[in-house]
């Protein structure tokens, strides 16, 4: 396992990338720190699964997407992924996007044991995030550094492979499209979140703003983020013809 690809990996929408990973025709997905459910609402009107049950351990924001439009075949449950409220062997797919690092550092094994209980024999875990490199981590690590509980996330996840709880089927490093139309959005999106409290002075403000205004260009400012998806199975025992979508 890799904690950084290459520089010249892919630029790629995450959204494609896991339509073509995936199993997702009939399948029940768990998303585990969905956010405001953007990423939940692509998958579901763009691919045919079951269902997903979307997860937020920040109550303000779970109580947003409560309030929200609904998503046709996902339904919003509060909670960390430290304890998923669900089944054992009951999700075909587990996702996490960008969300295993904010899991707390003491509960980070307990959170991926969590991932392999609801997760079917044969199922698939997809957990995406953030490599710290490039210009758009240059930005953020200036009121948010992120290397010490991104580093964390890695090693639990390398402990997880080691000790047979799930299998790494393959590692795939892309480059995500980021795109801000102005400081306003990135200050909105970035700054605004209600998962984080960042306080940032005058000074620093300023820095954060002139730091990320080199960028803007003609359309706005535009990033490719280096990732990592680290794919799991969980695995089957002997004897067993489960499929990952649950088929025998």
């Amino acid at each position: 396992m890799q904690l950084q690809g290459p520089d010249d990996a892919p630029v790629r929408p995450e959204i494609e990338l896991l339509g073509e990973e995936l199993p997702l025709e009939n399948a029940r997905l768990i998303e585990l720190g969905c956010g405001a459910a953007a990423m939940t609402r692509l998958i579901a009107e763009r691919y045919p699964v079951a269902e997903i049950v979307a997860t937020e351990v920040d109550s303000k924001q779970h109580a947003k997407n409560l309030l929200a439009e609904p998503i046709p075949k996902v339904t919003f449950a509060a909670g960390g992924a430290e304890r998923i409220g669900a089944d054992d062997s009951s999700f075909d797919v587990v996702l996490m996007f960008k969300s295993l690092h904010h899991v707390p550092g003491e509960l980070l094994d307990v959170a991926l044991d969590e991932v392999a209980r609801v997760l079917r024999p044969g199922g698939l875990a997809w957990i995406s995030e953030p490599v710290y490199a490039g210009p758009y981590n240059d930005i953020m690590k200036l009121f948010h550094d992120e290397r010490v509980v991104r580093e964390q996330a890695f090693e639990a996840l390398r402990r997880t492979v080691e000790s047979g709880r799930l299998k790494l089927e393959r590692e795939l490093f892309f480059r995500a499209p980021v795109k801000f139309a102005d400081f306003a959005e990135f200050d909105r999106r970035m700054l605004q979140v209600t998962h984080t409290e960042h306080r940032l002075d005058d000074a620093l403000l300023a820095q954060v703003r002139a730091t990320f205004e080199t960028h803007i260009g003609p359309d706005g400012a535009r990033f490719a983020q280096p990732m990592r998806v680290d794919l799991l199975r969980r695995p089957v025992r002997a004897g067993s013809t489960r499929s990952a979508t649950g088929r025998s």
